[in-house]
């Protein structure tokens, strides 16, 4: 009797043993190609993160992509530029703020600017916006240019004064800082307010490409949600950083292309049905007029502009806008994506380099001009060890090759002198046009370094309210009627809205079910 009740037992084992190693590999997957189990420490340790929920970093909205004609809402080019011939076009899905980025925003940006480099002024000056940007001549506006952008009843007032470098360069600490905060709250970094000696800080501030190559002093003490590190030579129970692969860090902020920007703020997908847009657009609402036409709100303007000459905000007891210069971002009605102030406020920057005729060049998917290809500069190339400025980020040098070079080319190139040529143009800014870069400022106002501006001011005409007309500055160029806003290109499946639309069922291959029975899983 005990024999037989020893020998249940020991089944019983093995059968909760096999129960967990079943559930085990079922959380984790298992290839369908090869049979290996993924996320399995005793078999290889790949790990691969199917549960990865793809959202969108804080202050961005989703904007489902699709086809719609560029430069169709407008059908009158009143400055007869022809810079805006119509082009059907199509756009991936992306992330784009929700407004735009405030005052408040820009001196978080400051603060931590001079509380990381705290001797470093130079830093520091070159973020400040040009205040100046508020002085005319013959306006007395001075009161703007030391109180817009410090004071609290300015605080949620869109920045101007910010150039088209400037608001790059804040895109790329705004990745930083989320990441950042990203693995604070994992515990996959320090959390500073946890440590009673200042010296554990790292030497240097966080940036995500860093981190991901390794290179990062900052590495968390706790990590409790971190899988174990399979690395040979790791230590038991060691917690590894995080990867790309996991799906944890976010993809970087950035300035919307034109195509995103101006796709965005028409907003066609609240009057699309069926795949069918039923009304065009010329502003990012319905109807050819600036003034609501709903019951409630009728007569008021939609957007925050010049209506015409002399008149800024209408007439006391009723103004029209409310608004003399800018006003708060959240001001208005969002468009059908979500987006506030699409139209008006301030004009907004966009990534691509102005050229009157690129709607006749640039691909119909995407479109965009303006890459200039770089590559990570690498301070010891065999130890894959990325270079890095005094402020932590990686060096950028031009790219050497517009495909993957062989390992003998890679070789050969680490080894050439930097001034060797390769025989890349790695710069295509102009790529198919006919500038001549030594006529700027003789017969042409534009060159590589002139951006697009698009969506209308506090001090423009209706006009510039509609979405498809463009201007341009030169990008270290600001003024009191420009800002900006951030983008995110969103990764995986393009589709956001599922509900109203018929879909075909999940299929899952045979040979995933063949794979689970020779494993065992049932």
């Amino acid at each position: 009797m005990k024999t037989t009740t020893t020998y249940f037992s020991y089944c019983l084992v093995l059968l909760c043993c096999g129960a967990l190693l079943s559930s085990c590999r079922n959380r984790s997957g298992v290839s369908s190609k090869t049979g290996v189990a993924y996320n399995d420490p005793y078999n290889g340790g790949l790990q691969i993160n199917r549960k990865v929920k793809e959202g969108p970093g804080p202050g961005l909205v989703v904007i489902e992509g699709g086809t719609f004609v560029m430069g169709g809402s407008l059908n009158e080019d009143i400055t007869y530029a022809h810079d805006n011939l119509k082009r059907r076009v199509t756009v991936a899905s992306f992330y784009m703020d929700e407004t735009e980025v405030s005052n408040a925003d820009w001196l978080e940006y400051l603060q931590w600017i001079r509380q990381s480099f705290p001797d470093d002024k130079e830093a520091y000056y070159n973020a400040l916006p040009d205040t100046l940007v508020w002085r005319q001549p013959l306006s007395y506006n001075e009161p703007y240019v030391d109180l817009y952008l410090r004071h609290p009843a300015y605080q949620d007032y869109p920045v101007v004064g910010v150039t088209w470098e400037q608001a790059n360069g804040y895109c790329v600490w705004r990745t930083d800082r989320v990441n950042e905060h990203i693995l604070r709250q994992r515990g996959a970094l320090v959390d500073y307010r946890q440590l009673a000696e200042a010296q554990a800080r790292p030497n240097e501030p966080f940036n995500t490409d860093i981190y991901l190559n390794g290179q990062y002093r900052g590495e968390g003490i706790d990590g409790e949600r971190m899988p174990e590190d399979n690395r040979p030579g790791a230590e038991d129970g060691a917690r590894r950083p995080v990867r790309m692969e996991d799906g944890v860090l976010k993809q970087p902020y950035r300035l919307p292309t034109e195509a995103e920007w101006e796709y965005a703020a028409l907003g066609l997908v609240g009057n699309t049905e069926f795949g069918n847009i039923e009304t065009s657009r010329v502003y990012p609402w319905n109807g050819l007029g600036v003034r609501s036409g709903k019951r409630r709100t009728q007569g008021l303007m939609m957007a925050n502009f010049k209506p015409t000459s002399g008149d800024n905000m209408g007439v006391a007891g009723y103004l029209n806008d409310a608004g003399d210069i800018t006003v708060p971002v959240t001001n208005y009605l969002p468009n059908d994506y979500g987006l506030y102030n699409m139209a008006g406020n301030v004009n907004e920057w966009v990534s691509d380099v102005y050229r009157q005729l690129s709607f006749e060049d640039f691909e119909d998917f995407n479109p965009f001009r303006g890459n200039v290809y770089l590559d990570k500069q690498y301070e010891d190339a065999e130890e894959g060890v990325i270079a890095k400025d005094k402020y932590g980020r990686p060096i950028r040098v031009p790219a050497k090759s517009p495909r993957k070079q062989t390992w003998e080319e890679l070789q050969a190139a680490s080894t050439a002198p930097d001034s060797a040529q390769t025989g890349f143009d790695h710069d295509v800014r102009g790529h198919a046009d006919e500038t001549n870069n030594e006529l700027y400022g003789v017969t042409s106002l534009i060159n590589d370094k002139s951006r697009v501006y698009k969506g209308g001011s506090w001090n423009d005409r209706a006009y510039w309210l509609n979405p498809a007309t463009r201007r341009f500055m030169q990008q270290d160029e600001s003024s009191a009627m420009t800002g900006f806003r951030c983008a995110m290109t969103l990764v995986g499946s393009p589709e956001v809205y599922t509900k109203t639309k018929p879909s075909f069922p999940a299929n899952r291959t045979r040979s995933q079910g063949n794979n689970k029975k020779i494993l065992g899983i049932f």
